[in-house]
């Protein structure tokens, strides 16, 4: 009769224990919109979707674009910001909802990630410094350096275009994008390949220091927001990808992309499969 008093406990233990984790796993936009707040991670060295201007505001298409994005959910935004390599991990520590980046959606990503619908396009570019007659389009940068994002799909598409140039690149991971910049002003390396709308915004930012080189080289791709594919994040995914449809449907979303690119992109809906 004690083993079985015991045994019974023990049950009733259990099931309040999986009960409090089925509690604890609770509905994230559930969640979101009882604290009235939509936490989102990102780095601020992306322009122009993401970064500091020079009066120390956080500015960029992410930015308009989520301010969006909580007007349709009724909540606030509240910005988690880090160094791009530690956005990821953070989304899937839990310590913020959702990503901004953007981050270019590929087959991999999607294996780990559940990805909003297409902000942009993001089809690599090749930046150069101002007056270099030596890169007058991507095929001129063969055995040369050439910088780019750590851990980052523009790195990826420079490193497959570099397999088809008679010389290999010398690829440079830097950190941030600014590093990279940074190492082009310098000399350091001979280009940078960043999406095209990164390279053209920075290009007509700095005309006296850099120049885009085109066309753009690599397979078209886009640019779209991670988020976590558990189960409970489903409803604020669902619901972050019904605010982005409604902007492309109303114009918005068209307005903000040629504020910050100067064109607007025709993206699709969603992306089931990636071009790599």
């Amino acid at each position: 009769m004690f083993l079985k008093s015991v045994l019974t406990a023990a049950v009733s233990v259990a099931l309040m224990v999986a009960a409090s984790a089925g509690a604890h796993a609770e509905d994230i936009l559930a969640k979101v919109k009882a604290d009235g707040v939509l936490k989102v991670g990102t780095e601020t060295a992306f322009a122009p979707f993401d970064f500091i201007n020079d009066s120390g505001e956080h500015v960029g298409l992410n930015v308009d674009v989520f301010a969006e994005i909580g007007k349709e959910l009724g909540v606030k935004i509240e910005w988690v910001t880090l160094p791009w390599d530690g956005v990821l991990p953070g989304l899937e520590s839990g310590k913020f909802d959702m990503v901004a980046g953007p981050a270019t959606i590929t087959n991999a990503r999607m294996e780990r990630y559940r990805f909003s619908s297409p902000v942009a396009e993001a089809t690599v570019a090749l930046l150069k410094k101002a007056g270099d007659d030596s890169i007058m389009k991507p095929e001129d940068v063969a055995g040369k350096a050439v910088g780019s994002g750590k851990a980052t799909a523009q790195l990826a598409q420079l490193e497959e275009f570099s397999k088809t140039l008679p010389t290999p690149v010398d690829a440079q991971e830097f950190v941030s994008f600014n590093e990279a910049y940074a190492a082009l002003a310098s000399g350091r390396v001979v280009a940078v390949a960043n999406s095209y709308p990164n390279i053209a915004y920075v290009a007509q930012q700095q005309s006296d220091t850099f120049a885009l080189v085109e066309p753009p080289f690599g397979v078209k791709t886009y640019f779209g927001f991670p988020g976590r594919k558990d189960a409970e994040y489903a409803s604020l995914m669902d619901a972050v990808d019904e605010a982005l449809l409604k902007m492309k449907s109303d114009g918005r979303m068209a307005e903000m992309q040629k504020k910050w690119f100067g064109v607007a992109f025709d993206t699709p809906e969603k992306i089931t499969e990636a071009a790599f």
